[in-house]
C-alpha cells in the first residue's frame, strides 16, 4: 500500500503518455489543484458552476491596496474549501501584489504557502498572471 507522501495523482494538465495517463506526485497535485482554483473563472465548468476564483480577471483591474486586500480574502476562502484534507487550513497564507499600476509591469503576482496535512510538509508557490496567458514559478 502506498504512503501518503509517495502515493500517484493525475498530473496537471492531463495529459496521455506511452503507458496510460501521466502521474504526479502529491506536492505536485496540491499546486495543479490551486492553479486550477486561481485561473478558472466563476462559472466556467459546466458541472461546478461555483469553483474557481477567477484571478485572471484581475490583471487588467487597476491594483489598489483595497483590491488587494479584498483578492487576498477571497482567494483564501476558495483555496480553503478546495484544499480541504489535503491542506492545513491553520497554515495557508495567500499573498497577492502587482497588477496594472504605475509601478509594476502589469503582472498579478499570487504566492500561495501552506503545510501538507498528515505529512507536515511545508509548500510555497509563485502564480503569475498577465493579459496574454499564465506562467507559473
Amino acid at each position: 500500500m502506498p504512503r501518503l507522501s509517495t502515493a500517484n495523482y493525475l498530473a496537471f494538465p492531463l495529459r496521455i503518455d506511452a503507458n496510460g495517463p501521466a502521474t504526479a506526485g502529491r506536492e505536485a497535485h496540491v499546486r495543479g489543484q490551486i492553479e486550477q482554483t486561481l485561473f478558472t473563472a466563476p462559472g466556467e465548468r459546466i458541472f461546478r458552476q461555483d469553483f474557481g476564483a477567477g484571478a485572471r480577471g484581475l490583471v487588467f483591474e487597476p491594483f489598489t491596496q483595497a483590491l488587494g486586500e479584498l483578492t487576498r480574502k477571497r482567494l483564501a476562502i476558495t483555496l480553503a474549501d478546495v484544499l480541504r484534507g489535503e491542506v492545513d487550513p491553520k497554515t495557508l497564507e495567500v499573498e497577492v501584489g502587482g497588477g496594472v499600476s504605475e509601478r509594476s509591469d502589469g503582472r498579478l503576482e499570487i504566492t500561495v504557502s501552506y503545510r501538507l496535512a498528515t505529512i507536515n510538509r511545508e509548500e510555497q508557490h509563485t502564480f503569475l498572471g498577465n493579459g496574454a496567458g499564465d506562467s507559473n514559478g
